[in-house]
């Protein structure tokens, strides 16, 4: 099986970086049967988080492959949920699972406004239904102002350690893979994100008409979205599963891979 890769630095052989998309795919011999069952599967839509690329995912691209074809969606081109929402779906199949890990999530709002008939399983990973309050709103701009002086690596390093659970707050693997991520999101990224998060709507309203199959996953220790909120979104979707992390924060895919893979795998196969 040949891997085919295009992307920024040093990310593991999977993803191609497009104007809408960050896409994962390989090349199999057209006369396997696996090759044959892959194009008839669901394809899978994952959406990052705030200063987050592909690698947010990458303990979970290749069994997700397994499942169907994987793509990371490029999400730091525009200033509004809505606007973020329209590119991704002028690209994408025309149905999918839908995965979101915090910004990811509340862009997968915005999809299901937008879209919903093409959403065939949703995946809400550590992020909320509601709007910013003022506080986290000041705290956008102070982050804004941060990022136009040129300082992203200082903004990621002073992210992570409410990012993470407490137990990994020196793990400097893990410290690293942020820095590179908001070096690849890029000052004028983080800046288009951060206008997006900020103007975001109120997702609350919404979450009695999604009708697909779901699920709702937070870290027990999650600082950002903690699982109250998580419980909230569950409470209000139609047949939700509910998933808690135990030992993990807000970086759930990072943290606890396995957990994680195995409710979104779970969540896929249903």
């Amino acid at each position: 099986m040949k891997m085919v890769c295009k992307l920024r630095s040093a990310y593991p052989p999977a993803c191609d970086q497009g104007p809408g998309w960050g896409r994962m795919s390989a090349t199999r011999d057209p006369r396997s049967q696996a090759g044959k069952d892959m194009t008839k599967a669901l394809p899978i839509l994952c959406i990052p988080g705030l200063a987050c690329s592909p690698r947010l995912y990458a303990e979970q691209i290749a069994p997700l492959w397994t499942v169907g074809p994987v793509t990371v969606a490029q999400h730091g081109h525009d200033e509004s949920m809505a606007a973020i929402a329209r590119s991704i779906l002028i690209s994408a199949p025309e149905r999918f699972a839908l995965i979101g890990l915090s910004m990811g999530g509340y862009v997968s709002f915005e999809i299901l406004r937008q879209a919903p008939e093409r959403v065939a399983k949703l995946a809400l990973l550590d992020t909320s239904a509601r709007p910013d309050t003022p506080e986290q709103t000041e705290n956008r701009r102070a982050q804004i102002r941060l990022a136009e002086k040129g300082r992203i690596a200082v903004l990621a390093d002073a992210m992570f350690p409410r990012l993470v659970h407490p137990l990994r707050r020196t793990d400097e693997r893990l410290r690293d893979i942020f820095r590179v991520m908001a070096e690849e999101t890029g000052t004028a990224g983080f800046i288009r994100q951060q206008t997006a998060i900020i103007g975001r709507a109120d997702s609350r309203p919404s979450l009695a008409g999604i009708r697909c199959p779901t699920l709702v996953l937070v870290g027990d220790s999650d600082e950002l979205t903690p699982p109250s909120l998580a419980a909230e979104m569950a409470g209000g979707i139609a047949g939700a599963r509910l998933v808690t992390v135990p030992e993990c924060g807000h970086a759930s895919t990072l943290e606890r891979p396995r957990p994680v893979t195995e409710a979104l795998m779970d969540l896929l196969r249903g």
